[in-house]
């Protein structure tokens, strides 16, 4: 305090529990004039009022107030010059003083500046909820979901083809932010980093496709021959021939389902399907004949054979299999065209139809120069729809159907032989069967089976063969 200032004294002594300044200090330091009350200074409880300013200052004589007016007269201005006491950290529902900051580790009420009053302990500090963020990248949660296979692929539509086998529409896509599976599949294969990937092996080209070519045309060739043999020859020799052209007819149609166009992945074919389509083509040969012998109480000695039916399925492998190849290349190449599922499945259809047409056509022309057989050409229309099911990914519906239309054969006959027991009420059994052979003759057996199985397994076909998962490289 400068000299030659009087101290001033009593009530004029400040009480506000505020930061003094050095004028302040010295007032408070100087005896009192009349004794100060018990709790003027003490700590202030909850329910004391510390906003309440103190009496004023009167300055001394021939000196002027330091300190400058202020807005509020509540919150004096902290002194910069020195360090202000640490205050205690402020408890809930209590103002701090004025000016002062809370403790640290304490977490004030927000948007105020409060102390806690001493003597009193802070309740622990309640825990804000963070508001919970949604997953700002839908896609990067799928590429992880589907990793293995979007590193695997060697395009965007492979990747497109696993999404659509496991469900995914283009109703799932628009859940991802896009418009269709397409779409979204070529952000997936993108995305996916393929850097430290082995470089795919080279891919032979002209060898594989001179092979299956020649696959093709081996059964044609075999039948042909065959019917040759049969031809020129007589009596025991001609059965010697038959038997020799059945093992090279069937071995020449092994090598040509195993090959080219017509080759199923591995492990994607069902070993009956090979017997049952062995009986088929079997009963076009000799199955007509057999069960005209039997509907006249027969067989009496051999029946007659028909091989030129099997002579046109022979040769109407080839172009089977170039209708197969034209339907798979023309099947991917709609995919990378179509914006959407639907667009898609709406072509493939028409595709399937178109290659179902055209191979018929050809099967027609060439049973024309051999034997035509309504029959046989049904046949052609089943084994044509079940080959195409197996090859892309859909062996058991295939098997089945060539099971069913066998076993139905099958039946045929032997209805007509149970009919022959002595018990009552078997002798109806073979009337379904008499009255198909009385009104169209034996060929309506087969045509009419074939043709039902070929029909409904085209219905199957135009489901399955129209998703982009059943298009997918092997």
């Amino acid at each position: 305090m400068p000299e030659g200032d009087i101290p001033m004294r009593g009530s004029a002594a400040p009480t506000s529990p505020g930061a003094w300044d050095a004028r302040s200090e010295a007032l408070l330091g100087a005896p009192a004039l009349t004794p100060p009350a018990a709790d003027t200074l003490g700590p202030h409880t909850a329910e004391d009022t510390v906003d309440t300013p103190g009496a004023g200052i009167t300055p001394a004589p021939g000196e002027t107030d330091p300190t400058p007016p202020r807005e509020n007269a509540t919150q004096p201005p902290r002194d910069t010059d020195r360090e202000a006491p640490t205050a205690p950290a402020a408890a809930p529902g209590t103002d701090a003083a004025p000016g002062t900051d809370a403790a640290p580790g304490t977490d004030a009420a927000p948007g105020t500046d409060r102390e806690a009053v001493p003597g009193t302990t802070p309740p622990a500090a309640v825990p804000v909820a963070r508001p919970r963020r949604g997953n700002a990248d839908p896609v990067k949660v799928l590429m992880h979901r589907h990793r293995e296979l979007c590193e695997r692929a060697v395009d965007p539509l492979e990747i497109a083809a696993g999404l659509e086998a496991q469900g995914f529409t283009d109703r799932t896509a628009a859940r991802f932010r896009h418009r269709d599976v397409f779409s979204l599949a070529e952000e997936l294969y993108a995305r996916v980093p393929r850097g430290s990937a082995p470089a795919a092996p080279p891919v032979p080209a002209a060898p594989g496709t001179d092979a299956w070519v020649l696959a093709a045309l081996a059964p044609g060739a075999a039948a042909a021959l065959t019917g040759v043999g049969l031809a020129v020859t007589h009596g025991p020799v001609r059965t010697a021939v038959g038997a020799v052209g059945a093992l090279l007819l069937t071995g020449a149609l092994l090598l040509a389902v195993r090959r080219g166009p017509f080759r199923a992945p591995d492990g994607g074919t069902v070993p009956a399907a090979r017997l049952w389509t062995l009986w088929l083509l079997a009963y076009a040969v000799c199955g007509d004949g057999l069960l005209t012998q039997v509907l006249s109480g027969g067989p009496d000695g051999p029946w007659d054979l028909t091989p030129g039916p099997l002579l046109g399925l022979a040769l109407a492998v080839a172009p089977a299999a170039w209708c197969a190849r034209l339907f798979a290349h023309r099947a991917r190449r709609r995919i990378a065209d179509s914006r959407g599922l639907a667009d898609f499945a709406a072509s493939a259809r028409a595709l399937l139809l178109g290659t179902v047409t055209l191979q018929l056509l050809a099967l027609t022309v060439l049973l024309g120069l051999t034997a035509f057989s309504p029959g046989a050409l049904a046949l052609g229309a089943l084994l044509l729809l079940a080959r195409l099911l197996t090859v892309h990914g859909f062996p058991e519906t295939a098997a089945a159907a060539l099971a069913a239309a066998g076993a139905a054969e099958a039946l045929a006959l032997a209805s007509v032989l149970a009919a022959r027991v002595p018990v009552p009420g078997f002798d109806g059994l073979a009337a379904p069967v008499r009255a198909v052979v009385d009104t169209w003759g034996p060929g309506a057996v087969p045509t009419l089976v074939c043709g039902a199985t070929a029909l409904g397994l085209l219905a199957h076909a135009t489901g399955a063969l129209s998703r982009a998962s059943a298009h997918a490289t092997p």
